[in-house]
């Protein structure tokens, strides 16, 4: 640290020119200063300034370590600053893009506001991709692969897809065995948000085989009515498995078909890259991470 604080006495008399105004600067006296920039000299085995009785210029070895000796110091200081900051109870408002599927990210959103509560979660709960940097967010949680590169993730949770049903509907229609008995059911489906287009059902297929084309009984964008109307027994659905995590365990809805669905929905947390973290996003980032849907 003794080192460090010569580069700093350095500094000081670089940008004043001064043994006297270094050391106001630095509450020591000039005679202090002289000889801590002595010793630099001594150490490094250069000159650093031109000294005489009416001015004092730096040499060209000065200029050099002066330029080093600033970003040195101003990255300590950053550090410092971080530091300090993490160390801070996280405050202010946190803006947050949200799928939507409220049951399953609700719980760990309220689990965050209970163990910080200075923290204001702003939250806006929508399918569309919206775009984090652009629209001011400061995370977002998404399905899919992150193809952005300005951003960072973390994931938090993994998930499979079903086809469901309510046992009355297949006690008066029967449960299809095989893809290729789909056509013969009323199917609801699911609209993405930004393309318009339907999402195509996860089924497996032999080599060659032509996709299906699935009836319509429904179209929207979400899951919730999708859940509601199989619960009525209008048809099936293909779903997120959280999604009717509830009405499985409960029995008012049943799988079919379970060997020939292939997806797996993983869920990630994502935040601009190479922004500094404030206190309140880098704890939401470790909650979240640590808590998991």
């Amino acid at each position: 640290m003794e080192s460090l604080s010569g580069f700093n006495v350095f500094v000081q008399v670089a940008e004043t020119r001064s043994f006297v105004a270094a050391g106001r600067a630095l509450g020591i006296s000039a005679s202090a200063i002289g000889k801590s920039v002595a010793r630099l000299e001594e150490r490094l085995g250069v000159r650093l300034f031109h000294r005489s009785t009416r001015s004092m210029t730096l040499t060209a070895e000065g200029r050099m370590l002066l330029e080093r000796s600033r970003r040195v110091l101003a990255e300590i200081e950053a550090a410092e600053q971080e530091l300090s900051q993490s160390a801070a109870l996280p405050t202010g408002r946190l803006r947050v893009s949200l799928p939507l599927v409220s049951g399953l990210v609700l719980p760990p959103l309220a689990d965050f506001m209970r163990a910080y509560p200075a923290v204001e979660l702003d939250l806006s709960f929508t399918d569309r991709m919206v775009d984090v940097v652009e629209e001011g967010y400061d995370a977002v949680v998404r399905t899919g692969e992150l193809l952005d590169s300005r951003l960072s993730s973390r994931q938090l949770g993994s998930f499979g897809t079903v086809i469901v049903g309510s046992p009355a509907y297949f006690a008066q229609h029967g449960a299809p065995q095989r893809p290729a008995d789909l056509p013969g059911h009323p199917c609801m489906h699911y609209r993405y948000p930004n393309s318009g287009k339907l999402e195509v059902w996860p089924l497996l297929r032999a080599e060659g085989e032509a996709e299906l084309r699935l009836p319509t009984s429904m179209i929207c964008d979400n899951a919730e009515t999708r859940v509601w109307f199989a619960l009525q027994g209008l048809g099936i659905a293909c779903l997120p498995a959280f999604a009717v995590r509830a009405e499985l365990a409960a029995g008012t809805l049943r799988t079919v078909l379970d060997e020939y669905v292939d997806r797996t929905i993983t869920f990630r947390l994502l935040w601009p890259s190479g922004r500094h973290l404030t206190p309140r996003l880098r704890a939401f980032i470790d909650f979240m991470a640590e808590r998991g849907l």
